[in-house]
Formats: structure tokens, sequence, C-alpha cells
């Protein structure tokens, strides 16, 4: 059965370039095409930023020294790191410990008016576990002398102190081994602590895992 002209398909045509849909198609490609171009590039890209050259300790002063550069993909660091384009304060200390080989975030540096904790020595003669290191806390246990040449009960004097540094060296008289640790006391601990130490108390450290922040 025959079709007349008006039960004919309809014959396709090809696309002229001067179709504008045809047009605005090409453009969308070209534009994604160059933002995942743009998108890869910028996250290959590295900007220079300071890392800790050793660890630093609170109340450590920091000058340009107390760095190294390391490249940083670009995508990685938001302004809370500090660069070498960053001018130090003369007076700039480290409020917190930074280990060695970390990003140096801004609020780990400030003055010393900033510190809330400062360092006070502890010599302890029993040996610690190896967990003990810098920037781990511990809880630090004092007995005071009695009247009967001994020591009264333990009381826990400073809870979960940061140590700060410590040194392994050898006692006087071939007596063996102790350790100095410098551990972080608040200024209200401060007082408390000293008199301790300055009466001749013994003084016990004890890794305290559960006060890391």
């Amino acid at each position: 059965m025959g079709m007349d002209g008006q039960g004919q398909a309809p014959r396709l045509t090809k696309p002229s370039w001067k179709d504008p849909r045809l047009l605005i198609g090409i453009l969308l490609v070209l534009a994604s095409v160059a933002g995942v171009v743009a998108l890869v590039g910028s996250a290959g890209r590295t900007v220079p930023m300071y890392a800790a050259r050793e660890v630093l300790t609170v109340g450590q002063k920091i000058t340009p020294d107390s760095f190294t550069v390391v490249q940083v993909q670009l995508g990685d660091v938001d302004g809370k790191y500090l660069s070498p384009d960053d001018a130090l304060d003369e007076h700039a200390v480290a409020v917190r410990m930074v280990p060695k080989g970390e990003l140096i975030s801004r609020s780990s540096i400030g003055r010393v008016d900033a510190l809330n904790r400062k360092p006070a020595s502890v010599t302890v003669d029993e040996p610690l576990p190896k967990e003990v290191v810098v920037g781990a806390h511990v809880d630090v246990w004092v007995s005071l002398p009695d009247e009967r040449n001994g020591f009264k009960p333990p009381v826990l004097m400073l809870p979960g102190a940061e140590v700060a540094a410590l040194n392994v060296a050898n006692a006087s008289l071939g007596s063996g081994r102790n350790t100095q640790l410098l551990v972080l006391v608040t200024d209200a601990q401060m007082p408390g602590f000293l008199g301790a130490v300055a009466n001749k108390a013994k003084v016990s450290v004890v890794w305290n895992p559960g006060a890391a922040p």
C-alpha cells in the first residue's frame, strides 16, 4: 500500500555548523575539559611551608632556623600553617609541642606571655616505660618525708603532665642511672610542686596514655 506525501517519514539531515544547538554543545564540552585540566593542574601544585627541623618543645625560642622548608600540595594547606612568607615575632616561642618533621600550625607559635604551662624539673631513679618520650603524658606522684625518716603515702600532684624533655644520666657515686624530665606545670600547680621538691619529697612518674589529647 503506497504512502502519500503526508505519510512519509521525515528525512534526517546532517547538522549544520551554523546550528546554534551544535555550537552550544561544543562550548559546553570545551568548558568541561578546561575545568578538569584546571582542577588537575591545581591539585598538583606545591607551595613551600615550614616544618619542624627538630622536636619543638613548649617554651622553646623560635627563629627561622627552627624550621626546614618542605614542598606541600596546595590542596593540603588552608592558611592554618606557617610558611617562609610569614614574619616571626622576635619573642616567638612554641606554645605546644611539635614533632620533628611536622608542619607548623599557627596556633603552635606564640609569645612567652601566652604560655599557660611552664617546664619544671623532675628527677626519678626508677626506670621509665619506653612510652615515656617527649610529648607523652605522665602522672607525677609525690611522697613527702614523715617524722620517722620515712615517707608519707604518695599523692597525685601532677595528673597528665606533658613531658617537654628528658635526659638519662649516670647517678652519682656509681649508684646507677637516673632520669631527669621536664614536665609542663600550670601556674596553679607550680607552688605546691616546687615546695614538695624543696622538702626533698620522693617523686615517681607513671605513664598516662589516657591523658593525651
